[in-house]
């Protein structure tokens, strides 16, 4: 479930994006880590397993989304926005 959320992060993060705009890129960063911690706490939920260190998990899944983002705006992606 964990791998398979993750693999869901660029579409998020462009999701947000285009939902926040000119918001601030903390409060888009706030938003991108809600929605996939949401969804991958919910998966392991219904698979049965259990986050142990809550803390811990989103921080690193903060970090995970500051990767994504980095990637993109490296990329062709945030040329497409910006034109």
């Amino acid at each position: 479930m964990f791998l398979r959320s993750v693999t869901l992060l660029p579409g998020v993060v462009q999701d947000v994006e285009a939902m926040y705009g000119a918001g601030t890129g903390a409060k888009k960063r706030a938003a991108a880590i809600e929605l996939v911690g949401s969804a991958i706490k919910i998966g392991d939920a219904v698979e049965g397993k259990q986050i142990v260190d809550a803390d811990q998990f989103m921080a690193a899944l903060g970090v995970i989304v500051d990767g994504v983002v980095a990637c993109l705006n490296a990329s062709v992606w945030a040329k497409k926005l910006n034109a």
